[in-house]
């Protein structure tokens, strides 16, 4: 009986849980043309498909997904080597004030990203880092790295030191230890840190706002946000059939790779 309770109230949770999915999908549907602000339950249209094709052609939503597949596999891709780096020399290497670095590298997390957009967009503007993919794809790993190194440390810590003792006798270089033996054992840590981080910078709209301006540049959230607004030009159904189609990587990439995530979050099963 209380099984059958939990299972009930799993899927209880579950359809609540999918309402908003299922409202986006059913008013995405809708003929913009006859689209009224009163959302609908059921489905009254079929012009998904076109709305696709409208929000294509009226925003510039291709040239952002573009940007944002690059930034969201090169700045994660970046973040996940620099920070397992990180929490290999922490951990096994053992340097020296190796907990003064970790907090001087996790201490960019401390203050609210918001404190730093001011003087962030003062240095891109000089250095000509603004509106550029380089400067999209470095403040977004500079960004990542911070959880990279906390969860690589944390991983790396229940790794027995007898392991890097054992591979250095053997006359293994420490760069051969790194790659070869390390980094093979935290893979499912390295791909969960790889999905989170890339649907963050899949989903960010702050940096995108900030750091550029020009359709090919900006992240496809900002690109999103820019359809509802006075000047966008588009009608609401078009917009969340756009708001559709952004969401779909993301959920297409957890659901590809959930094996490897949930392996990942139990840190130290490899």
């Amino acid at each position: 009986m209380s099984k059958f309770i939990r299972v009930a109230v799993l899927v209880i949770l579950g359809i609540i849980w999918l309402i908003p999915a299922y409202l986006l999908v059913v008013n995405a549907m809708k003929d913009p043309l006859t689209f009224t602000s009163k959302e609908s339950w059921l489905p009254t249209d079929f012009h998904l498909f076109q709305n696709f094709a409208d929000a294509f052609a009226l925003s510039g939503l291709g040239d952002s997904i573009v940007s944002t597949v690059l930034y969201a596999v090169l700045s994660p891709a970046i973040a996940v080597v620099i920070g397992a780096a990180a929490g290999f020399a922490i951990v096994a290497l053992r340097i020296r004030h190796g907990f003064l670095w970790f907090v001087v590298i996790f201490g960019g997390t401390v203050f609210p990203l918001q404190m730093v957009l001011l003087p962030l967009f003062d240095a891109y503007s000089r250095t000509g880092l603004f509106d550029t993919r380089v400067g999209m794809v470095l403040i977004d790993s500079v960004i990542s790295i911070p959880f990279s190194a906390f969860v690589m440390r944390n991983f790396f810590t229940g790794v027995a030191h007898n392991v890097f003792e054992a591979a250095v006798l053997d006359g293994a270089t420490t760069w051969r230890i790194f790659t070869r033996m390390y980094l093979p054992m935290a893979s499912s840590a390295l791909v969960a840190i790889f999905i989170l981080q890339a649907t963050f910078v899949w989903n960010d709209l702050l940096l995108g706002l900030t750091l550029s301006q020009s359709d090919d540049i900006r992240p496809i959230i900002t690109t999103l946000s820019g359809m509802q607004s006075t000047y966008g030009g588009a009608q609401m159904s078009v917009v969340l059939a756009a708001a559709l189609l952004v969401s779909l990587p993301t959920v297409v990439l957890f659901l590809c790779t959930q094996r490897f995530f949930a392996k990942g979050l139990a840190l130290g099963q490899y």
